[in-house]
């Protein structure tokens, strides 16, 4: 394989620059750090209250895991559970088609 060759594969496939090299700094964009609201704000969930556990279901009713809702591990443990409970007791669905 010529130098040439191994310098076209690398480079993108529309014209550009490669990849490895495309000057952004190497940085990931700043986010805010999600923080548990149950830590916070001294909440505990409750499976008779499925407006609170709505905000931790999908629209589908699948719930939603821990990097998504920022709940630390000890309280989205918890908040599966309620949701559980919550879905046998029909406060909840347990899919929506």
């Amino acid at each position: 394989m010529r130098d040439d060759d191994r310098d076209s594969k690398d480079s993108d496939s529309r014209g550009g620059r490669d990849r490895r090299s495309s000057g952004g700094g190497g940085r990931r964009p700043s986010f805010r750090k999600k923080v548990c609201k149950f830590c916070t704000q001294n909440l505990i969930p409750d499976y008779k209250n499925p407006e609170m556990l709505r905000r931790y279901i999908t629209e589908r009713g699948k719930i939603l895991p821990a990097r998504i809702t920022g709940c630390c591990a000890k309280h989205q443990r918890s908040v599966t559970n309620e949701i559980k409970k919550a879905r046998v007791l029909a406060y909840l669905p347990f899919e929506k088609k």
